[in-house]
């Protein structure tokens, strides 16, 4: 950060504020302290008749490798709504939620991954505009090697292991 976002200023530096307990950046002008926090990446596992659906990335980064939808929360939308809003744009599917099934935590990216399971509406989907190709995979055919973050090999082995125990529980992990 070069200038207050508040007031403009490069009188910026690295200070513990007053009842706080980290350095944050505050700006010698006008005061404003300027916290930086994780960001919500929110997202949705979308299944159908046993298999879960797969996104293959047009976008960087990683285009040209599978994903679970998931993308930053937008400004004044739940959580639900971001993970439903994601299923869309990647997959042009509706998916109705069964619920959360992983957090995880990117601690060098500041990421907070929220992945909910959902259901396909009517099992209809297509090619959404952040995506390439679509597709419904069994356990056993699913591309492990180009699967494109870890927060996705996370929510899919986590949901395979809960369908092998006949359990949905929330699962948490991090790097």
């Amino acid at each position: 950060m070069n200038y207050c976002s508040n007031c403009g200023s490069a009188n910026l530096s690295h200070q513990v504020p007053t009842g706080d307990n980290r350095p944050r950046i505050v700006c010698g002008n006008c005061g404003d302290v300027h916290y930086q926090n994780p960001k919500i990446v929110a997202g949705c596992l979308p299944i159908w008749e046993g298999k879960v659906l797969l996104c293959r990335r047009a976008i960087e980064p990683r285009a040209g490798y599978w994903n679970v939808p998931a993308g930053f929360l937008e400004l004044g939308e739940t959580v639900e709504e971001g993970a439903m809003r994601e299923v869309w744009e990647e997959a042009e599917a509706k998916v109705r939620l069964l619920g959360l099934q992983t957090v995880f935590t990117f601690t060098s990216y500041w990421h907070v991954y929220l992945q909910f399971v959902g259901e396909l509406v009517d099992g209809k989907f297509g090619v959404g505009e952040e995506s390439t190709e679509v597709r419904l995979f069994a356990e056993k055919e699913i591309p492990w090697e180009d699967i494109a973050f870890e927060s996705s090999r996370f929510a899919l082995h986590r949901y395979f292991e809960d369908v092998k125990k006949g359990v949905f529980q929330l699962h948490f992990g991090s790097i």
